[in-house]
């Protein structure tokens, strides 16, 4: 690798980590997907005595409810600022747990470490999908668990990116779509022959927490790292501000029943480590 290419990846790997220190995520994973980790955990069978890390944690949406398992766990991000709201929520739920800043495609730990490398909707935000799926299989122990709860591309979230994409900068080169990691076959394709027993499930997040579509636009023009940088992005140009309100608006609708409850399609995925 270049110096060039290793210069590119640093500040790559910055913007990621500034972008999620955007607005309050650790708000939006406990107001409106808290369900997420703990069905990550259910789904990993994770008890007393297990090994686990959680990649791309957050504020341990499903790191803590591990930890409340019985598990061992460590809590890995590219961003350790999210990791205050974690600590103070683990310790109002009396879980104990190790936060520790680790980038998914290069992960700080052994091979074989743990005995379950789970992520909730994380590790899909890495841009290297290959490097990112390698890492978590390597720090897997065999005959171990590797897990991960993604975002479908037809899903609300996945289109949620595909509306925004028109708006935002062009993605650098070799960044993958997150939402990928919400297709089955694309997953498998990055496990290859390295896992066995994969079981792959569509689920939905019913969130209800959105009286109108224009309430969910502000919410996450507030609070999410990615809509609020591609509205910094487009802040000097009130007409593309307006388009996107209009198009995220008009999403939002289509989602939404006639009492304004949205279903968020997700992918959950487990397999077992050769």
């Amino acid at each position: 690798m270049t110096q060039e290419i290793i210069n590119d990846d640093a500040a790559l790997k910055a913007k990621h980590r500034a972008m999620w220190a955007l607005g309050d995520y650790p708000t939006v994973a406990a107001e409106i997907i808290p369900e997420l980790g703990v069905a990550l955990v259910d789904a990993c069978h994770i008890g007393p005595g297990d090994r686990v890390l959680d990649v791309g944690a957050g504020s341990g949406n499903a790191a803590i409810p591990a930890a409340l398992a019985g598990a061992d766990v460590v809590a890995s991000d590219l961003t350790p600022e999210l990791f205050d709201a974690g600590r103070r929520i683990a310790e109002d739920r009396g879980a104990t747990l190790t936060w520790q800043q680790a980038d998914a495609e290069n992960l700080p730990f052994e091979d074989g470490e743990f005995d379950c490398v789970m992520s909730s909707v994380g590790v899909m935000f890495a841009p290297h999908h290959q490097e990112s799926a390698d890492e978590m299989v390597r720090v897997c122990r065999p005959g171990g668990t590797i897990a991960n709860i993604a975002w479908t591309p037809a899903g609300f979230i996945g289109q949620m990116f595909a509306t925004m994409k028109p708006f935002a900068p062009p993605p650098p080169p070799g960044a993958q779509p997150p939402p990928l990691w919400g297709d089955e076959d694309h997953v498998r394709g990055l496990l290859g022959d390295a896992v066995t027993d994969v079981s792959a499930v569509k689920k939905v997040a019913t969130v209800e927490d959105f009286p109108g579509p224009s309430d969910f636009r502000e919410y996450f023009k507030r609070t999410y790292g990615p809509t609020i940088a591609v509205y910094t992005f487009i802040g000097e140009d009130p007409a593309r501000v307006a388009a996107l309100d209009a198009a995220l608006d008009q999403l939002a609708a289509s989602f939404a029943d006639e009492d304004g409850i949205m279903r968020w399609e997700y992918l959950l995925l487990t397999a077992t480590k050769r």
